[in-house]
Order: structure tokens, then sequence, then C-alpha cells
């Protein structure tokens, strides 16, 4: 039964000013869908803190209920592909944007975009990959629908400590790739050869500022932009595939044509809130199976709850977190 009320980290922006926290909310003030789910885990991404704090123009609306991610069980359903008990997931799709996210001890999906959870993870497990291991394993289904191989060469990770880089070495790597992680934190360089990181680079592996370099790399996953993905795009080898998913420096982004129409590199966009049904689906088989990476708990490194919140945004957008931040609801 649900009750009344429950707890949820809810974001507002009025008269009063922006400001989020933890509230009681009841089941009619949530965004409306076909069914809902006793929220069990969510997860922090970079969008969560941006949102979470107020320093990114993430929603849409307000007032909303933050987190663009959360798996649980159905407890109630218009939709006779649901029933009570089921074990569902959902990231992205206009969570904690446009409708009220997982943030919450319950939430309200629509069910088009609510995906049974897969044979092979946990609910816990697909929040460890939430949107984080979605985009990772998005980056890599397109590289290798444009004929990425591991014969081309290595591919590299910037960022490689985020939720998302941490989650892309693993993949990446359980997929055959050698994986060359590309990070500032050379403390943090062990942890990543722990993660399948063939080699440990600094920041200056992916300095330059030439149209085209040395071929390093068959490609890679990029979530800096600006200068190292410029840099990237340089050192890419012929006909490698360069995937961008983030901007933890700067969205801006000065490059020439040049490894496009020499080396035939390919540029390639992910972008994992608004993706299509089908390919949702495939990736989340991948993770499940022959991607689904072996060290997720190492790269679990904290679990909180919803008080805990805006501590983990604050150390996440000064650049102090490593690997992924489960919520548990």
């Amino acid at each position: 039964m649900i009750p009344a009320s429950f707890p949820a980290f809810r974001i507002h922006s009025d008269a009063a000013g922006y400001r989020s926290g933890v509230e009681s909310v009841a089941l009619d003030a949530l965004s409306p869908g076909e069914i809902v789910i006793r929220s069990a885990f969510s997860s922090v991404n970079y969008k969560d803190a941006l949102a979470g704090s107020g320093k990114g123009k993430i929603l849409r609306q307000f007032p909303l209920i933050g987190g663009i991610d959360v798996a649980g069980h159905v407890v109630q359903s218009r939709d006779p592909a649901f029933k009570e008990g089921d074990a569902v997931l959902c990231t992205g799709c206009g969570l904690s944007e446009t409708r009220d996210g997982g943030y919450a001890a319950y939430a309200r999906l629509e069910s088009r975009w609510a995906i049974p959870l897969p044979v092979g993870l946990d609910l816990r497990e697909s929040m460890i990959l939430g949107t984080a291991g979605f985009t990772a394993g998005l980056a890599l289904l397109r590289m290798q629908d444009n004929r990425q191989t591991p014969d081309l060469g290595p591919l590299a990770v910037t960022g490689a400590t985020g939720g998302v880089g941490s989650l892309a070495i693993t993949i990446f790597s359980k997929a055959g790739y050698a994986v060359h992680a590309i990070s500032g934190k050379a403390e943090q360089a062990e942890w990543l050869r722990s993660l399948g990181a063939a080699e440990v680079l600094g920041r200056d592996a992916l300095a330059s500022t030439r149209p085209m370099d040395a071929a390093r790399f068959g490609g890679g996953l990029d979530n800096v932009g600006g200068a190292m993905l410029h840099a990237l795009l340089a050192h890419t080898a012929p006909y490698g595939n360069v995937a961008t998913a983030g901007l933890a420096a700067t969205h801006d982004l000065a490059t020439t044509v040049m490894p496009f129409i020499i080396r035939g590199v390919s540029l390639l966009g992910v972008a994992s809130a608004g993706t299509a049904r089908d390919l949702r689906d495939e990736v989340w088989r991948r993770l499940s199976s022959d991607w689904k990476p072996a060290c997720l708990d190492r790269i679990a490194t904290r679990e909180v709850a919803l008080d805990g919140l805006p501590a983990v945004f604050d150390d996440m957008l000064a650049g102090g977190s490593r690997g992924r931040t489960v919520v548990r609801l």
C-alpha cells in the first residue's frame, strides 16, 4: 500500500530562489504515467549535480523531483505489459528535466520508457550502471555500428575517473578493446588499471594543438570537451571513431576538418536521454550480458540516502568524485 506521503528530493525555483532538499510529497503530486514503482535505488550523474545545485539549466519546469535514474518494483500498473512486482529501471527519458525523477520512495513512470530489469542484473547493479553505463554502452554500440574494431588500435577514454569514464573502461575492455585511460588524477592510476585500463596516461598525452598528430588511438570516448576532444581527434587512426558524451571542461570545440577529410575519422554524438527504444533495449541487453562489467562493486565507490545528495553534488562539481555513487531509496 502506498503511504499518503513519502520522502523525495525536490528542486524549486521561484520567488524565494533556487533551492532543493528532502521533503514529503504525495503520489497525486507526481508527473502522470501508467506505472508506479516502489523505488529501490537511483544514482548520481553529473547532470543530477548540476540540477540539484542550480549550477546548470537542466530542469525545464519547477518544482520537480530530481534524479535521472531509478530502479524498483511495480506497485500499480495501467499497462498490461507490466504487473505488480515486476522489476524495472528507467534512465533519462525526461526524468528530472520535464517530469519528476527517481529521487523519491515512489516514482510514476511512462510505461513506454520503463525497461524490464534484464536477466543478468539486479536492481542495485542496474543503478551502478544507470545513465553513465548506458552512455558508455551506447557510445560503443555507435562506434561498432561504424566499423570500430580492436584492430584499429586502443580506445582512449578521457575523464576516466568519472562515472561514464570508469564504466567505459571496463565495458570497452570486456568487449575486447585495449583501453588507455586519460586522467589528471595520477593517484588513481592503480584503480583505473584494476578496472581494465591497459595504460593510464596523464592529460598531457592529449595536449596537442596540431590539426593532426601521430595516430596513437583507434578512437575513443571523450567526456571533457574542448582542447582534449580536439587532441583526441588529431591522434585518431584512419577510419577510427571518437564518441563525445560530456563537457566536464567546456562545451566549446575549436578544431579543423583535417582528421575527417584526410583520415576519415568520425565524430559520433552520444545523447543518452532521448535514445530510441530499440537502441535502448539493445544497449541494456548488452550491458546485462557480454558487456556487463565484472567489477561493478569497485566502481560503486559511495552509497548515500537522499539527505546525502547535496554533499555528493558539491564533490562531483568540484572534480573530487570517483566512480559511481548509488542512492539508496
